[in-house]
């Protein structure tokens, strides 16, 4: 198919691509559960999200670590390398940007055993070419032999003025990773995109963010300023912007985990009543916000919608803290 995405599996494990169910590749916590090693609302009884999936590996050495490749999914550039495991949760990761796709997604690989030498951020990479060895590397807890694993995410980030906002929180540690930190980063569901893919359900990843479904939808007086975010996804746009629309906000769709997938410009007279900054929710699809309890979207408070704790944190990160 003209244009369609090509994409490998990150690990040598060919049990996906042979319609193996996900027991034959899924690394689930120490619950057992094969589903919290999945994307979402899966661990902790579903109040803690997963912004990824676990990949457990084939190999080991003597010692029982693992020995698997990791491989970079697409043709992309390398944006940043994380080789102090101390410094994240995510350990030892890279991210890495590909710019050849619409929109331009990035893919994150972590746990790291090992980064191949010479890869630094700026480097471009091939499509199946290793970047890493598989591992267990982490700041936060100590992941044993037996769960080594890669977490791996396909995602979109969130702000230019990173550092703003997380200088505003006061987490009273620095931020080591620059815009590419985990808290400017937001994924999709990796599995389900290679699935939609394989079935031909969709042929890149504009197909894949066109089929997402709206659960909020806002309108938000951010004035005549365009969101950096909208400049670096212009396919997640509805409709042009022209300099003599004058624009004075948007109207924003977010899905299931609040990713802003779809942008309409706002002429200022149709947002005359708004407040500088102020954000309204249009419209909720409560089933499918009632999904995942890790995810705060939306609230109800009097009969009124409004925006919940997550996508507050969105809407700062994407149009600056109020």
């Amino acid at each position: 198919m003209a244009g369609r995405t090509e994409i490998v599996w990150p690990t040598p494990n060919t049990a996906f691509f042979d319609g193996k169910p996900i027991e034959a590749f899924i690394q689930p916590t120490a619950s057992g559960i094969v589903e919290s090693g999945l994307y979402g609302g899966v661990r902790n009884g579903g109040t803690r999200f997963h912004e990824g999936i676990d990949l457990f590996p084939l190999k080991r050495d003597r010692q029982g670590e693992p020995v698997d490749p990791v491989f970079a999914v697409m043709p992309g550039v390398v944006r940043h390398v994380s080789t102090l495991p101390g410094n994240s949760s995510y350990g030892r990761y890279i991210v890495i940007e590909h710019p050849g796709e619409t929109p331009a997604v990035y893919t994150l690989y972590a746990h790291l055993r090992a980064i191949e030498p010479g890869l630094a951020a700026g480097t471009e990479v091939a499509r199946g070419q290793r970047i890493a060895t598989m591992g267990r590397s982490s700041s936060v807890i100590a992941i044993p032999k037996a769960r080594a694993h890669l977490h791996f995410e396909i995602g979109v980030w969130l702000a230019r003025d990173f550092q703003r906002w997380y200088d505003a929180q006061k987490f009273g540690s620095p931020n080591m990773h620059g815009i590419w930190n985990g808290l400017n980063l937001m994924g999709l569901d990796p599995l389900d995109f290679y699935r939609c893919l394989r079935a031909g359900g969709v042929a890149d990843f504009q197909d894949y963010f066109r089929q997402m479904k709206p659960v909020v939808r806002l309108r938000i007086a951010s004035g005549s300023r365009m969101p950096d975010f909208v400049e670096r996804y212009p396919s997640l746009r509805t409709t042009p912007v022209q300099a003599a629309d004058g624009v004075g906000g948007w109207e924003i769709a977010f899905n299931e985990t609040g990713i802003p997938f779809a942008w309409t410009p706002l002429q200022a007279h149709e947002l005359a009543d708004y407040k500088p900054g102020e954000a309204r929710v249009l419209a909720v699809d409560e089933a499918l916000a009632k999904k995942w309890r890790c995810k705060s979207l939306a609230v109800k408070t009097r009969g009124q919608w409004r925006a919940g704790d997550d996508l507050d944190t969105v809407l700062q990160l994407l149009f600056g803290p109020r």
